[in-house]
Formats: structure tokens, C-alpha cells, sequence
């Protein structure tokens, strides 16, 4: 068959197929409007559905055509053969370009949702490599919008508030933008303003996604996103209250106070609402930015270790993590003389974990380090996963179950045969199985560790910096449950430090 007839006999049963979608977001859309308020009061929540139809028309569209291209690509292939892992490869970045588009034009949440997407490891890498653009792109709000969110939070004229601010932004967000101001008391301070009406706009992106969802589910069995979007508007709802990020941030100040290495912008309780947060001004720079490290002349391995023992500490120490590390929310700080300080920015998205999924997560760590597949395998047990947990050293150190030799060294050539042969038996259901049996908590940690590694590998540093480092939090986190496991954990840290270094000395 001729290209050209290929994709056309393709688009007409695309067509067919989102014929139920377009009819379900019709009736969607006809019910927002018909919600809308009448009269003055409810002329801008109009407005807001009305804008709300088209980006919700525009989502159905595309989410319909993604679903369906699946569907129609693949329909007649046989699971796990090369030609089907090659026409996969074709959708996926297919299907993540147009999402992207749809990123793009929708704006606000749809933006925030693909940057969500793009640092999940368990979704394909065509994904995160078209969406991974998302993180940095936001359109801020008119200098006049943002005045009248602050003057109506805290009913003063601005000239009040501030004795100096700066009517351009210095960071825009898909939610929020920065301006830097200073207070009649000369402090300098960074305030960060949500987008007007961002509350609305959210409740009725959410209503589109999860209708799609719902909806997708129903026309295509085989493909469930309901656990993603749970996670989504959780983490939303929890980033539009700048209250919980004021309090996320004074209690991750508490957790690193003794560390002088790690800062954290204090917060001024009286200037911050539930729509602006006023907080003390940081100067920095993205923490993977090689060229400023060099300028500076401070070395980027340190702040690798610095920035994955802050992470190793939150999660296996307090049990309180940030959910958000990609590189713009964390900036490294010149001290002089080489010296820094790692400044964390964003505290709207966090996770308390569960105790005892923290002291699981920590012995699961442990037998990682020990090569104990049978502790592996036990603990596998305990998150849900069963047969599943031969691939956590796969996740998280990059070998298999099996392996035996010095951690932190690449896998043998009849280990990546065998892994390879083994992947290649895994078939959808495998994949949907393993992460839906996963504890909220371990997708999060999934997410969270990918985004550090992304930033551990941007700045050059061995991948053995990590594991080190996470070996070290991983015993003060189990001493923090038992004093009596020092001592063990002592001679493990020992054991380990050895190991890897004699891998960093065979590697150089």
C-alpha cells in the first residue's frame, strides 16, 4: 500500500472512531455554559467556561485521534515482534507531538500536565523527550492583572505594601510568576502572584481530563490513565493554596537546619495568602548550569553530592519529599571561594511518605546494596508488586537481580542478552500490572529520582555518587528506627564505600 493511500484510509477511520468522543464533549460543553451564572456577577466565570469549551474541545480532539491512532497502527501486529516495536516507536512520537501541540495551545494546566507526564519513568521515552520542553516554557500575566491579585488579598495599593516592586516578571510558571520587590524595611524580597481566575480554569480542565479519561477508558479498555490524573489533581490542589507551600517550606527548613550547605528562602507569614507567597530573595543559577559552575569555579561533583544527599535525607530520613526537583527549582549559590549553597525553591508539592513504607523503602535500598535478591524479592511482597521486584535493581541501580559483581559497574554482555530476551516478553498488560500495584509513595520517589538522575547526568558526575550517597541516608534513615541496627549499619556503609570506590578506580 501507497504511503499516501495509508495514512488516508488511517484519518477516515480516525475519524469514525472519535465520532463518540466529539458527541460526548459536546454535551460537556454545553453543560458548562449552561452552569455559567447570569448577569454581572457571573460574566467572568462565563468567560472562563467559555474558554473552557474550546480547550476542552481542542483536548477531545486530540486525546480521540492519539487513542484511536494506537489502536488502528497497531491493530493486526504481533506483541513483542521487531516490526511492532518499530511502528510503536513511530506512535508514540507521533502521539506525543500532538500532545505537545495541545500543551502548547491549552496553556495553564495542560502545560503543567505534560510537564507531569514528562518526568514519569514509566511512561516511553518518546514522551519525555518531546514534552521534557514543557519545563521551561510559561507566559506571564499582564503587570495589571498581577496588582489587583495582590491588592485585593491584602486590600492595600501596592505602593503600600511594597516600597519598591518590579512590574516585570523575573520567573513565569504554567500557575504562578515571580517579581522581585522590596519592603519599606529595605529587605529584598521575591513575591510570587497566581494567575487570576487559575482556580476556575482548573476546576474545569480537571472535569475535561477526567471525563477523557473516563471516556477513553470506556471506547479502549486497554488503555487506563486514572491513577495518573488522581496523583495530577492532588499535586494541583495542593500547589494553588500558597498557605501549604509556605508551611512545606518552613518545615523543610526545620528538617536541614543544621546544614549549612542547604538553603531555604524564608517566608513572610503576614505578606503570603492562599494566592501570593512573599519570601525572602535568593540569587542563583539553575543547578545544572555547567557554564556558571565553571564561571565561579565551583565543582560540579559537589554539587551533585550535595543535591542527591538533600534528596537521600527527605526521602529516607524525614519522609517528607519535594515533588518537583527539576532543575529551575533548585539554584546553586556562590559562597566565594568555590564554596556554595544549594537554594530550594517551589515547596507547593510534597509527600509525607508512610512510616513504614519508608522503613520498607530503606531495607529495600539495603538488600540493593548487599545484592540480596531474596530480600528483594520479600520486600516485593510488601509493596504489592510480587513477581515483579526482580527489576528494582533494573530501576534503581541499573542491574539485575542476579548480578553479583561490584556495584556501580556496567553489566555484563550475557546480562544484557538475558535482560534483553526478558524485556522483550513483557507485553502491556506486564507494565499497566506492575506500576497500578506500585504504593502512591513509590510513584512518587519513581518520579522524583528520575528527575535527579536527569541532573546528576547533565552535570557529569558518576552514576556510583549516587548510590553512595543514597547508601549513607539509608542507614541514618534505619537508625532512626532502631539504634540497635547501628552497628551494622556502620559496617555496610564500609563494606559499600570500598566497593565503590574500587569501581571509581577501575573506571578511571
Amino acid at each position: 500500500t501507497c504511503p499516501n493511500a495509508e495514512r488516508t484510509i488511517r484519518a477516515s477511520m480516525l475519524r469514525r472512531r472519535r465520532a463518540p468522543l466529539f458527541l460526548a464533549a459536546a454535551a460537556a460543553g454545553a453543560a458548562l455554559v449552561a452552569a455559567a451564572p447570569s448577569g454581572d456577577s457571573g460574566r467572568s466565570i462565563g468567560s472562563t467556561l467559555h474558554h473552557g469549551v474550546a480547550r476542552s474541545s481542542r483536548a477531545v480532539y486530540t486525546i480521540g485521534f492519539v487513542v484511536a491512532d494506537y489502536k488502528y497502527s497497531l491493530k493486526g501486529m504481533a506483541t513483542g515482534s521487531a516490526d511492532y516495536r518499530v511502528k510503536l516507536s513511530e506512535v508514540h512520537l507521533r502521539s506525543a507531538k500532538k500532545l505537545l501541540k495541545l500543551c502548547e495551545a491549552n496553556g495553564g494546566f495542560y502545560v503543567k500536565a505534560g510537564q507531569f507526564v514528562s518526568s514519569l519513568r514509566q511512561v516511553p521515552k518518546e514522551y519525555t523527550s518531546t514534552l521534557s520542553c514543557l519545563q521551561d516554557q510559561a507566559t506571564s500575566s499582564d503587570f495589571q492583572d498581577i496588582k489587583i491579585v495582590i491588592e485585593q488579598n491584602f486590600g492595600k495599593k501596592i505602593n503600600d505594601i511594597f516600597l519598591e516592586f518590579d512590574e516585570h516578571p523575573i520567573a513565569a510558571a504554567s500557575i504562578a510568576q515571580v517579581h522581585r520587590g522590596r519592603l519599606h524595611n529595605n529587605r529584598e524580597v521575591a513575591v510570587k502572584v497566581q494567575y487570576p481566575g487559575l482556580e476556575q480554569r482548573m476546576k474545569i480542565d480537571i472535569m475535561t481530563m477526567s471525563f477523557l479519561s473516563k471516556s477513553v477508558s470506556w471506547i479502549f479498555p486497554d488503555y487506563r490513565f486514572d491513577r495518573i490524573l488522581v496523583e495530577f489533581e492532588r499535586s494541583m490542589s495542593m500547589e494553588l493554596d500558597f498557605t501549604k507551600e509556605a508551611k512545606n517550606s518552613e518545615r523543610t527548613a526545620s528538617c536541614f537546619r543544621k546544614n549549612s550547605v542547604i538553603k531555604v528562602p524564608y517566608v513572610f507569614g503576614e505578606l503570603t495568602t492562599r494566592e501570593v507567597l512573599t519570601m525572602e530573595f535568593c540569587y542563583g543559577h539553575k543547578v545544572d548550569d555547567l557554564d556558571f559552575l565553571r564561571r565561579a569555579n565551583i565543582n560540579p561533583a559537589k554539587v551533585a553530592k550535595a543535591l542527591i544527599e538533600m534528596f537521600g535525607e527527605m526521602i529516607f530520613v524525614h519522609g517528607f519529599v519535594h515533588g518537583d526537583p527539576h532543575p529551575g527549582n533548585i539554584l546553586v549559590s556562590p559562597q566565594g571561594q568555590g564554596k556554595f549553597s544549594l537554594v530550594l525553591l517551589d515547596h507547593g508539592i510534597y509527600r509525607e511518605l508512610d512510616e513504614n513504607f519508608r522503613i520498607n523503602f530503606c531495607q529495600l535500598w539495603k538488600a540493593l546494596i548487599l545484592l540480596d535478591g531474596k530480600k528483594i524479592l520479600e520486600l516485593g511482597e510488601q509493596f504489592g508488586v510480587g513477581k515483579y521486584a526482580k527489576y528494582f535493581p533494573l530501576i534503581f541501580t541499573g542491574r539485575t537481580i542476579e548480578s553479583k559483581s561490584v556495584l556501580g559497574t556496567q553489566m555484563s554482555g550475557e546480562e544484557k542478552r538475558r535482560l534483553k530476551e526478558d524485556l522483550n516478553s513483557l507485553g502491556m498488560d506486564d507494565i499497566s500490572s506492575f506500576t497500578e500495584s506500585l504504593p502512591p509513595d513509590f510513584l512518587v520517589i519513581l518520579r522524583t529520582d528520575g528527575l535527579l538522575r536527569s541532573i546528576l547526568g547533565n552535570l557529569g558526575v558518576p552514576r556510583h555518587v549516587r548510590l553512595l550517597t543514597y547508601a549513607k541516608c539509608v542507614v541514618h534513615g534505619l537508625e532512626k528506627q532502631s539504634k540497635m541496627e547501628s552497628g551494622k549499619s556502620t559496617l555496610i556503609i564500609i563494606i559499600l564505600s570500598y566497593s565503590l570506590t574500587l569501581c571509581d578506580i577501575v573506571s578511571h
